[in-house]
């Protein structure tokens, strides 16, 4: 079942950055359908499979690529 989740980025200094996060989360999350970052609110909406991945492991990734990201409620 696909659920989103909007996070929180902090660390982006660039539109280039917001690019990097989507793609990574694409490309290194199974589970990832998709990731829309955007730098000037600094935020990014995901889209996952809740079966295939979870919000701990996306925050990994994003703190892999770099950045820090917490939950927004």
């Amino acid at each position: 079942m696909a659920k989103k989740i909007k996070l929180k980025i902090t660390g982006m200094h660039c539109t280039s950055c917001a690019m990097n996060i989507d793609g990574d989360l694409e490309d290194y999350v199974k589970g990832v359908t998709t990731s829309s970052t955007n730098y000037a609110k600094a935020e990014t909406e995901v889209v996952f499979d809740e079966k295939a991945t979870n919000p701990e492991k996306i925050m990994q990734q994003i703190k892999k690529t770099g950045y820090t990201a917490e939950i927004q409620e």
